[in-house]
């Protein structure tokens, strides 16, 4: 498997992360109009299984998807499955675009904890792309006084069992491939869903079928390519990079719902990107062990 630091594939990998997290969004949010959270996450789940399975059968079928590191499988998805349902359920409560700015305290928690218990290090321009993002975050959605929106704590709860699942996958890349760790996600979190789902089970429209189905494929190889980011770039370099995601969901936002854009957004985005782009700067480090 190839491991090779590069922060240029890493930024292509997220590139795909990005894309198909931004259509989980918008069709998250159309079924959720229709069918309960619980059973999105359930058929999502079973769903994004079989359409991993041709790729698991490619590589040799069900004997290699073994590993040494089951507990840490089981702790990772249940702590993501228990983000992601947060993260659908807050949809429902706040607008699409404040869901998404919210997920992104999700990196001081990755950051921490990569630095505490994967020995990685928070470089200046790491701290920066951090700082900058949040700013963005922040200026975007504008807290305002008085009572919060239950649907805003529960996607900060989301965005916390966020980053304690990147960084759990940070560790599980050193020694597990790819398609490992997605396989046991989407077992892990079939598991978990099934009783959940059928408790709430009702028939879902063609309409939302169509809309399920597109969110177990996307949500599915996103998570792919999340896994091979992180095989190129430290979590901290990797994850800053998803900022981007804010502005790019407050755009859908705006065009498919109506949701505001306005000169706070835009300065917002700024910051993110510039924070992206300074995350991409070679450490001093680097340059200084370079041949003479």
């Amino acid at each position: 498997m190839d491991r090779t630091p590069s922060k240029s594939l890493a930024a292509l990998w997220m590139a795909g992360w990005l894309s198909l997290t931004l259509i989980v969004a918008v069709a998250g949010r159309e079924a959720t109009r229709e069918v309960n959270v619980f059973q999105l996450m359930g058929m999502r789940s079973i769903l994004g299984f079989l359409m991993l399975y041709p790729l698991v059968r490619a590589k040799g079928g069900f004997a290699v998807m073994k590993t040494a590191r089951l507990p840490q499988h089981v702790a990772r998805n249940l702590i993501h499955y228990g983000a992601q349902l947060g993260w659908f359920f807050a949809l429902t409560l706040i607008p699409i675009g404040q869901v998404v700015a919210i997920e992104f305290t999700m990196p001081i928690w990755t950051a921490i904890l990569a630095a505490m218990f994967l020995g990685e290090r928070i470089t200046t321009w790491k701290i920066a792309a951090i700082v900058l993002g949040i700013i963005g975050v922040v200026v975007i959605v504008r807290p305002a006084a008085g009572e919060i929106n239950p649907g805003q704590l529960i996607a900060l709860a989301a965005a916390v069992g966020f980053g304690v699942s990147v960084a759990m996958v940070k560790s599980l890349t050193r020694t597990e491939q790819t398609l490992t760790i997605l396989f046991w996600m989407l077992v892990v979190q079939s598991v978990a869903g099934f009783f959940p789902a059928l408790y709430v089970w009702q028939w879902p429209s063609a309409h939302v079928w169509g809309w399920v189905l597109l969110i177990a494929f996307c949500g599915t190889f996103s998570h792919y390519c999340m896994a091979r980011a992180l095989l190129h770039a430290d979590a901290t370099v990797v994850i800053p990079m998803d900022f981007l995601r804010v502005p790019l969901t407050a755009a859908a936002g705006w065009l498919l719902y109506s949701e505001r854009l306005d000169l706070f957004t835009v300065l917002g985005a700024v910051l993110i990107l510039t924070g992206n782009l300074l995350n991409l700067k070679p450490n001093p480090s680097t340059k200084a062990s370079a041949p003479s």
